[in-house]
């Protein structure tokens, strides 16, 4: 009898699991977003229809922009709405309400800057027209949440219930692009401030060259070389503090990587007498993929209908990099220098008050309440001045003038790209755009190519003051005042060369080069590979060869490396060295002159210069991280392998750091360093490949939280060709977020692909549909194929 009642427990037991797990099922299915059907919604002014092709890629149609931008709010919160709600908290400091404490950090850095109340004042400040057509969107974002049969599968596994859309939240995923693509210069200016501090003149002027010949500026054809002299000596910290972890820079994820690459062909040098522009931004890659693609069929001038199609970004119901038929569009971050930190000093007759560069003033003082999951909440108190927001850097407190902080910052300028009809009409609007800065490269269906910057740019004093190093309480300038007016927004049409590029490189080197400043422009290799390229593909080239340029993953910049590695690894240095001696041959026959998965003399070289970083600058950057997270010596200057070069080249005495006997000795312990890191745990130096280190590691926030569901919220663990300082920009999680080409005007031709797919559900068949695709960087077509799903609203 015993038996009997424990099978029946058993059987019992086992069907309560099957019933849990359908149940499970049936809930998790319950968030898809639904394809097919018809809906009646209050407010249309007419039939709008959503098609989708068997990738999901949604093509949608109305005969008013308001119906269209609502059905674009619908499919964007079916489809991605956790990752809208992602955008909306990281800026607004919110996260820790989903997360808990584990958030709490990341929300005290960003509530600093009160993006909730910027944004919430810059709805206020729309136009009409831009503010009923957020509005629709935004109905469109609620209604496509309350649609879905259960609550997006996210909320469930966090224990939280989904927050309506606001109008605001549009402007907050613009937000979170500054921080994205700009905060990182409150880190840069610390670091090139402690560095002023800590190196004489003439030591600075060394370590931070304003050129290189790395550089590819849209008005110079060779940009000067670097001509500061080397010092006689090298600053105190040089060569101190090394890190007791062997190449930990060198092996760090990503630590030099930054974002973008765009470029355009002239008609005078393409096969159909159309310009072609070709975009690929970088960014952190994630699932869902950080861009949503899709076809938009929005009403024209003279009761004409105009195709759009590109990428959107979840939140904002314009499509922000692609192309209309008559224009072409795409960006890179610009990397000019949009903050400056300004040190406010206090006295203890003037309690209360804090002391800028003119005077004298009393804050305004918000307290910002943060909520935090399962915990009481936690209230911030942050005090703001003229120039902005106070905060902390180690012992000092500085004002934050940002201009994402100004009521310009954010707007909905973008949308009006998709009604530009030349090149000229396209720039003229770029200045308008309330974005993070950013190179707009542009190219239109009569064949004209042009560049500006697109967003708002600081207005710089008539006399020029380097605001890349804070600015002093008690000096002369409070930095950048106002906007910048939109006549006096540089730009570049039609270049003699016919092609324009930009891969977060200096782009200007002639007078109009201040009104951006340096707030970190990559080192420019990577935009003069990509620029010689162009440039070989000579006056017939197309959309595939303007495409294949993105994938070029060839080693031009770190084969000098390789070289100067070799040239150490001579017969002395190999004596009773097995290690040295296996790399030594490593690098001579594994060398294919690519960032190719299987090399291990890539890899090998790479932190070959990754290596001698460490043991020059590692103290100053043990220094720099008590100050802030992204303050290091990287951050000061991307132009140190030049400062390297020289060094290697020369070999002066004085910088050669204590403890080595000569140069060669220095360069023979990072080649330990290398060997060290790469032979970690005992692994064999022929193992240490390329594709071993550059693993893509791409996966869903919540795999983070709860990684035994990482096996469905991840891409397959792929070995990726390239790296930065080549057009193929790849990392574990960095790299080509999106891939397009297109023409316009001749849009059929467009090529195209993502990291992710269209839907941020694991069951979704949308979720990597087209991963394996960019994984091999195979092009595949821009526009959406055939319908395979139609669902229709009607008012």
């Amino acid at each position: 009898m015993a038996k009997l009642w424990l099978k029946r427990l058993a059987l019992g037991l086992l069907v309560l699991l099957l019933v849990a797990l359908l149940a499970l099922w049936f809930f998790l299915r319950g968030s898809l977003a639904q394809l097919d059907g018809r809906r009646s919604v209050a407010g249309l002014a007419g039939t709008v229809t959503v098609m989708r092709d068997a990738h999901g890629v949604p093509s949608i149609a109305g005969g008013e922009r308001g119906d269209v931008a609502y059905a674009t709010g619908y499919v964007h919160a079916q489809d991605r709405f956790f990752q809208m709600d992602l955008l909306r908290r990281m800026p607004s400091g919110e996260l820790s309400e989903l997360f808990g404490e584990k958030a709490l950090e990341t929300d005290r850095i960003n509530r600093l800057h009160r993006f909730r109340a910027r944004a919430a004042q810059a709805v206020q400040a729309m136009p009409a027209a831009d503010r009923r057509l957020l509005e629709r969107y935004t109905a469109g974002v609620n209604d496509g949440l309350n649609a879905l049969g259960t609550r997006p599968f996210e909320y469930a596994l966090v224990g939280m219930t989904p927050r309506p859309w606001a109008l605001e939240d549009s402007f907050l995923v613009a937000c979170a692009m500054y921080i994205d693509l700009q905060v990182t210069g409150i880190g840069r200016e610390l670091s090139r401030g402690w560095l002023k501090e800590h190196a004489s003149q003439a030591q600075l002027a060394f370590l931070l060259p304003e050129t290189t010949q790395w550089d590819a500026p849209l008005d110079a054809a060779s940009p000067p070389a670097p001509d500061a002299p080397i010092p006689v000596r090298a600053p105190d910290w040089w060569g101190k503090g090394i890190s007791p972890e062997p190449a930990t820079l060198a092996a760090a994820a990503f630590v030099d990587g930054v974002g973008s690459n765009n470029w355009a062909v002239s008609g005078q040098r393409s096969r159909n007498g159309a310009a072609i522009v070709s975009d690929d931004m970088h960014l952190s890659i994630k699932l869902p993929s950080t861009w949503y693609r899709m076809l938009l069929h929005v009403p024209g001038p003279h009761g004409s209908t105009r195709r759009v199609v590109g990428v959107t970004i979840p939140g904002v119901p314009a499509v922000a990099a692609g192309s209309n038929g008559h224009v072409a569009w795409g960006f890179t971050n610009s990397y000019g220098d949009y903050i400056d930190l300004v040190e406010v000093a206090t006295a203890k007759d003037r309690p209360g008050q804090l002391k800028l560069p003119g005077g004298w003033e009393t804050p305004a003082e918000h307290e910002e309440r943060i909520l935090v999951k399962g915990k009481p909440a936690v209230t911030l108190k942050v005090r703001e001045t003229s120039l902005g927001p106070v905060m902390r850097a180690g012992s000092r407190d500085y004002a934050v003038h940002w201009v994402a902080h100004d009521v310009k910052a954010v707007n909905l300028g973008l949308l009006h790209m998709e009604e530009a009809e030349s090149v000229n009409e396209a720039l003229a609007l770029a200045p308008k755009i309330g974005m993070p800065a950013q190179n707009l490269v542009v190219g239109d269906s009569s064949g004209n190519i042009g560049w500006t910057i697109v967003g708002p740019l600081p207005q710089r004093p008539a006399t020029p003051v380097d605001a890349s190093y804070p600015l002093a309480a008690n000096g002369s300038t409070r930095g950048w005042q106002g906007l910048l007016p939109a006549a006096a927004y540089p730009a570049v049409r039609n270049p003699a060369a016919g092609q324009l590029v930009t891969a977060n490189n200096r782009q200007l080197l002639g007078a109009d080069a201040l009104k951006l400043g340096d707030g970190g422009f990559d080192l420019g290799a990577r935009a003069t590979q990509a620029r010689d390229d162009l440039a070989a593909l000579g006056d017939k080239a197309d959309e595939q060869g303007v495409y294949g340029v993105t994938l070029d993953d060839r080693a031009l910049f770190i084969s000098q490396w390789r070289d100067r590695a070799l040239a150490v690894l001579d017969e002395e240095a190999l004596k009773g060295k097995p290690q040295r001696a296996e790399l030594a041959r490593l690098l001579k026959n594994n060398w294919n002159g690519r960032a190719s998965v299987d090399s291990v003399a890539y890899r090998a070289s790479r932190a070959f210069m990754w290596s001698l970083y460490e043991l020059l600058y590692g103290g100053a950057n043990i220094e720099l991280a008590k100050l802030n997270k992204d303050a290091n010596m990287r951050a000061a200057s991307s132009r140190w392998p030049v400062v390297l070069e020289r060094l290697l080249d020369e070999r002066p005495a004085g910088w050669l750091p204590q403890g080595y006997a000569s140069w060669n000795a220095l360069q023979l312990a990072a080649l330990d360093r290398t060997i060290e890191h790469l032979s970690k745990d005992g692994k064999p130096l022929a193992s240490a490949t390329w594709g071993a280190r550059n693993t893509a590691s791409i996966a869903h926030p919540i795999a983070g939280a709860l990684p035994m569901l990482r096996k469905w919220l991840s891409v397959p663990p792929d070995q990726l060709p390239g790296d930065s300082n080549m057009p193929r920009v790849a990392g574990p999680a960095f790299g080509q977020s999106e891939r397009m080409t297109v023409s316009p005007g001749h849009e059929e031709q467009g090529l195209f692909n993502m990291p992710g797919g269209q839907s941020g559900h694991p069951l979704s068949p949308f979720f990597l549909a087209g991963h394996a695709d960019w994984v091999a960087g195979k092009p595949t077509p821009l526009l959406p194929g055939p319908v395979a799903h139609t669902f229709t609203f009607t008012k």
